[in-house]
C-alpha cells in the first residue's frame, strides 16, 4: 500500500480511537446485561468487521479502513470490563489472582499465535489473508463460548451443590445482585482514591510498552538487525510466549502468598507489580544500548517475561478495592491505558520513518522512563484492602427476612425452627446451616434454575431423578432453590457451620 506516514498513523491508531470510547460504559453495561453474552457479542462482531478489511484496503487511500477499525475497537472496548464482570460472580477472593490472569493471558497467547502465522499466511497466500483467517476463527469460537459460558454459577446446569455454596459463601455482599446504577456510582470517591489513580496509571504505561512491541517490534527487528517478515514474526513471538505462561504462574503464586497469609494482599499486589514493572523497565535499558540481535532479543524476552507478573498486581486489583464496580473500574483504568495506544503511533512512527535504524535507543529508553514512573507511582499509592466507598449504598442493602410461613407450608408452631433453619445468601440462594445436610441423599437437578436449551449437560440433568414439584414438603423439609429435597428433621441445639475451606479440602482429595 503507498500510505503515507500520516495515513498508517491513523490506520495504526485507529482501532484505539473506538475501543477508549465504550471502555466505561462497556462496565455499565457489563453490570446492567449478562457480561458473558456482552463479551461474546463483542469478539464475534470484531471478527465478522476483520473479514471486511481487505476490501477496505483497496478504497479511498485508507479511510474505509479506519473506518473499519474504529467500529472494532468500538465493539472490542466492551471486552475487559465483561470480563471482570463475569469474575465478579464466578471468582472467590482467593482464588482471584489464579482465574483473572489465566483469563487475561490469552491477550498475550494471541501474539504468540498471530505474529508467525500473519507471516506464513501473508508468504503463502497474500496479505489478506490473516484477515480472513482470524475473522473465521472468531465466529467458530463464538459458537463455543455460547454454549459453554453462563452467567454465573447459579445457571451452570452441572455445578455441584458444595461448589455452588463455596462460590456464594466466598463472595457473600460482594457480589450484591444489585447492580450500580450511573446514579449510585460513588463517582466523586472513586475519583479521589488514590488506589485507583494507582490502578491507571499503571494500566497506561503498561499499555505503552504492550502496544509499542505489538506495532513496533517486527519493524525494529527488520530494520536494526535484518529480519525478514516471517523471521521477525518467529523470533517476535518469543518474549510474548514465555510471557503467556508467566501471567498464570504469577496468578497462583500471588494466591498463595495471600492464602497462607505470608503477604497482604496489598503487599502481593505492590510486590508483583512494582517487581515485573521494574524488571522490564530495566531489561528495556540493556535492548536500547544492544549491539547484537541475540542481546537484544534475550534482554527483550526477559523484560516481556517479568512484565507477566505485573498482571497479578495492577490488572487484578480492582476486584480487590471495589468488587461491586470491578466492571466500571475495568473500563476506567482500561480506557485510560488506551490513550497510550493513540498516543504511541503518533508519538513514533515520524521518529521511525525519519531514522529507520538509529531511533531504536530512544524508543525503548523511553518505554523504560515509563514503566519505572509507574513502578514508583503504584509502589507508593496502591491498596489492596476494600475501600469504604465500595459497599453498595444503604438503599440497596437488601435484607432478605420473610416470614417463616412463606417459605414452606410447614405449621405455624414450627415457624421459628424453620426460620433459624434457614437464611438466605447473597444470591439468594438458601444457605443450610446443619453440617450434616450435606451428606443427606436427594434429587439433585444440577443446580439449574429451569431449562437451558442447547446446554452441553443436557443429558446429564435429564437422567436424574425427578423431583415432585407440586406437592407440598412434609414436616421437617424445606423448600430450596438448588432443587433438591431434605428429608431429615434439623437436631435441636446444633450449631450451624459451613467453612468453605472442606470444599477445596475435597476437591484436593479428588
Amino acid at each position: 500500500m503507498n500510505w503515507t506516514v500520516a495515513v498508517e498513523s491513523h490506520v495504526d491508531s485507529s482501532f484505539f480511537w473506538g475501543y477508549l470510547v465504550t471502555q466505561i460504559p462497556g462496565g455499565f453495561i457489563a453490570s446492567k446485561f449478562p457480561a458473558n453474552k456482552i463479551f461474546g457479542l463483542s469478539i464475534v462482531s470484531s471478527a465478522t468487521l476483520h473479514l471486511f478489511v481487505p476490501f477496505a484496503m483497496t478504497l479511498m487511500h485508507g479511510h474505509v479502513v479506519i473506518c473499519v477499525r474504529v467500529l472494532q475497537g468500538l465493539f472490542e472496548g466492551v471486552t475487559y470490563p465483561a470480563c471482570h464482570g463475569i469474575w465478579r460472580f464466578w471468582a472467590p477472593p482467593m482464588e482471584r489472582s489464579r482465574l483473572a490472569t489465566l483469563a487475561f493471558s490469552g491477550s498475550y497467547a494471541g501474539v504468540v499465535v498471530g505474529l508467525p502465522l500473519s507471516g506464513l499466511l501473508a508468504d503463502a497466500v497474500g496479505y489478506q489473508a490473516p484477515f480472513y483467517a482470524y475473522g473465521v476463527f472468531g465466529i467458530i469460537w463464538y459458537m463455543f463460548w455460547i454454549w459453554l459460558c453462563f452467567e454465573n454459577p447459579r445457571k451452570h446446569p452441572a455445578i455441584s451443590i458444595p461448589e455452588l455454596k463455596y462460590i456464594e459463601k466466598s463472595l457473600g455482599e460482594s457480589a450484591h445482585p444489585t447492580m450500580p446504577s450511573l446514579k449510585t456510582t460513588p463517582w466523586r470517591e472513586m475519583m479521589r482514591s488514590m488506589p485507583v489513580y494507582a490502578i491507571i496509571v499503571a494500566n497506561f504505561c503498561r499499555s505503552w510498552n504492550f502496544y509499542l512491541l505489538v506495532l513496533f517490534q517486527s519493524s525494529f527487528l527488520k530494520h536494526k538487525f535484518g529480519f525478514k517478515v516471517e523471521e521477525a514474526g518467529f523470533v517476535g513471538s518469543l518474549p510474548h510466549l514465555i510471557m503467556t505462561t508467566i501471567v498464570p504462574f504469577g496468578g497462583m503464586l500471588a494466591d498463595h502468598l495471600r492464602k497462607n497469609g505470608i503477604l497482604s494482599t496489598t503487599n502481593v499486589r505492590k510486590l508483583f507489580n512494582c517487581g515485573g514493572f521494574g524488571m522490564e523497565g530495566l531489561f528495556f535499558l540493556f535492548v536500547a544500548h544492544s549491539s547484537t540481535a541475540t542481546g537484544a532479543m534475550f534482554a527483550l524476552t526477559c523484560g516481556v517475561a517479568f512484565s507477566g507478573f505485573a498482571i497479578s498486581g495492577y490488572n487484578v486489583n480492582h476486584l480487590d478495592i471495589a468488587p461491586r464496580y470491578a466492571s466500571i473500574l475495568m473500563g476506567l483504568s482500561n480506557g485510560i491505558g488506551t490513550l497510550a495506544g493513540i498516543i504511541v503511533p503518533y508519538a513514533l512512527d515520524g521518529l521511525i520513518q525519519a531514522n529507520p535504524t538509529g531511533c531504536w535507543t530512544t524508543v525503548f529508553t523511553l518505554a523504560a522512563c515509563v514503566h519505572l514512573i509507574g513502578c514508583t507511582f503504584y509502589g507508593i499509592f496502591a491498596s489492596g484492602e476494600l475501600q469504604p466507598w465500595a459497599e453498595p449504598p444503604p438503599e440497596e442493602q437488601q435484607v432478605w427476612a420473610p416470614p417463616a410461613g412463606a417459605i414452606t407450608n410447614t405449621d405455624p408452631s414450627q415457624a421459628g425452627m424453620v426460620g433459624n433453619y434457614m437464611k438466605e445468601t447473597s444470591f439468594g440462594a438458601p444457605e443450610y446451616n446443619e453440617q450434616s445436610q450435606m451428606q443427606q441423599p436427594g434429587a439433585i437437578s444440577y443446580g439449574a434454575t429451569g431449562h437451558v436449551a442447547n446446554n452441553p449437560f443436557a443429558m446429564a440433568a435429564a437422567s436424574a431423578p425427578m423431583v415432585e414439584q407440586d406437592a407440598p414438603p412434609s414436616y421437617g423439609e424445606v423448600a430450596n432453590t438448588y432443587g433438591y429435597t431434605q428429608g431429615q428433621q434439623p437436631q435441636a441445639g446444633q450449631m450451624p457451620s459451613y467453612d468453605p475451606q472442606s470444599y477445596q479440602q475435597q476437591q484436593q482429595q479428588q
